[in-house]
């Protein structure tokens, strides 16, 4: 990040400790400034001296009364500019759906609004610093617990390495169903800048800033959020069409057919929503809609969003996805979409990721790689997966030793983005199993290890007692997770079928939340 970037991050946090202290929570700032931000800026390109945008200029407008405004006359003009901006379409629409004014005392709205949002030329060269700014203030409300911001943040390391491998192209549809702030669709865009800017031609320029990046995101202030992320780096038009969908992404296909899928879905509470898949069954939810396109029934939340992502592919299109241990590995549901995963898509490559790098306790995760293929009934894609063991021997903590890019490193060379994997080599970390090997094993588990935590056989490298604790504590809130998934069940009696829950399917519906705020 640069100088200019840390400077204005410096600038915007430290009014946050103002406000903390009138109860306004760090997500609930940067959601403020995301409001004021967008007037602002829309009051900047409306009024501008070369190719002003005119149809902003009521916008613009509204940015003129709060400055012009005080006292009680301010507050009161603000509630009203945010309850009508609500109403519009596009990206207003969603910037503003539903926003509340969340800083009661006049006097420090009018401080944020002359000398934070005013003094700062937000639509001006430059617009990496800004965008990096707000970036980093995001990053910044992942760390307030309280708040649950962390859901949606995705390490930018772990962001940054999956991109790396599918190396989008200027051609590239991109798309994340369960997008947060926007982290994977930046990283996918920043990719694209930096490798093809040069080259890449008008038409595809056009397609890059109005369509070809975009995202669902279930949640209505993490969707703004997501909006103005993209806006401050250059894609989308403040007045244009919105390129960040708000809704639930397994209400229905996603039309697109995007040939690149970068996500990480929230692992969490069961759906509110059961799929009836082909198999034609039914859940026990009061709401249910009609995925004829999904493999098999299921409430669990990460088996549908990877339903989701692998039939909404485009033919010879690529995932990555984050997945939380229990997609690898449970039973009834859980086994039915790993084979069909395995025998219709080429399922390459697995990375095993370490703990202690989200900031949900008690998630352990891994990445799933794999590509469309045409349908050939019989014959599976799948010849050899390739799994990479990042979490053995691997101790993270979120401040004192984060996860950074060149822990990935040695993965990504492994990986050999664009290369033929016939070119892949084998080593301690990164082993071949075949599609026979895969099929054979119980369940078809994919929860495959061979290592050996060092620790557990020299003395001298025993871990310190504080990683220890933590990674006991994680273990018992995933153990717990998992305890009161099934309780749950059991409590819910049957189907409303008749049938029980799929053997092991409940198992993980209620894993602590890590979604993607991803930047």
């Amino acid at each position: 990040m640069s100088a200019d970037a840390r400077r204005l991050v410096a600038k915007l946090w430290k009014y946050c400790d103002v406000l903390r202290d009138d109860g306004v929570s760090t997500i609930d700032y940067v959601e403020q400034l995301t409001y004021l931000l967008f007037l602002k800026m829309a009051h900047e390109r409306a009024e501008r001296k070369l190719n002003p945008d005119i149809a902003l200029r009521p916008v613009a407008a509204r940015w003129q009364k709060l400055l012009d405004y005080d006292g009680d006359d301010l507050e009161v003009e603000y509630r009203h500019t945010l309850e009508e901006l609500a109403k519009e379409s596009g990206m207003l629409g969603v910037i503003f759906r539903k926003a509340q004014n969340r800083i009661q005392d006049p006097a420090k709205l009018k401080r944020l609004i002359v000398d934070l949002i005013e003094k700062e030329q937000w639509s001006s060269t430059g617009v990496d610093v800004k965008g990096d700014a707000y970036e980093e203030l995001l990053a910044k409300s992942a760390e307030d617990i309280k708040s649950g911001a962390g859901q949606y943040f995705t390490p930018r390391a772990l962001t940054a390495a999956m991109v790396d491998c599918l190396q989008p192209l200027p051609g590239d549809t991109v798309y994340d169903p369960a997008c947060g702030t926007g982290g994977f669709l930046l990283a996918a865009a920043d990719y694209i800048q930096r490798h093809h800017g040069a080259d890449m031609t008008p038409e595809q320029r056009s397609a890059f800033s109005r369509g070809a990046i975009k995202g669902t995101e279930l949640v209505d202030g993490t969707a703004r959020l997501a909006a103005m992320n993209m806006i401050l780096h250059g894609i989308g038009q403040p007045n244009g069409n919105t390129l960040i969908d708000v809704g639930d992404a397994l209400a229905g296909r996603y039309g697109g057919n995007p040939t690149v899928i970068l996500a990480n879905p929230p692992f969490g509470k069961k759906s509110s929503i059961t799929v009836i898949g082909e198999d034609g069954r039914a859940g026990r939810d009061d709401i249910a809609y009609s995925r004829t396109d999904f493999w098999t029934t299921t409430t669990n939340k990460q088996l549908n969003f990877v339903q989701h992502i692998a039939t909404s592919l485009d033919v010879n299109g690529r995932a990555a996805v984050v997945v939380p241990d229990n997609v690898l590995f449970e039973g009834g549901a859980g086994e039915t979409v790993r084979r069909r995963l395995l025998l219709d898509y080429d399922v390459h490559t697995l990375l095993r990721l370490p703990t202690g790098i989200f900031y949900a306790g008690g998630v352990k995760a891994n990445v799933l790689f794999f590509d469309k293929r045409r349908a050939r009934p019989g014959t599976p894609w799948t010849t050899t997966m390739w799994v990479y063991d990042l979490r053995v021997g691997q101790h993270f903590t979120l401040k004192q030793n984060p996860l950074r890019r060149e822990h990935l490193d040695d993965f990504v060379a492994c990986y050999r983005p664009g290369e033929p994997r016939k070119t892949r080599v084998e080593s301690e970390r990164f082993r071949p199993f075949t599609y026979d090997e895969l099929v054979a094993r119980d369940k078809a588990n994919l929860d495959i290890t061979w290592l050996r935590d060092p620790s557990l056989d020299d003395a001298d490298s025993l871990l310190p007692p504080d990683v220890i604790a933590r990674e006991i504590v994680e273990d018992l809130e995933a153990a717990l997770a998992e305890f009161a998934a099934i309780a749950e069940s059991l409590a819910a009696g049957p189907r409303s079928d008749g049938s029980a829950e799929p053997d092991g399917s409940a198992s993980a519906d209620d894993a602590p939340a890590v979604g993607e705020l991803p930047l």
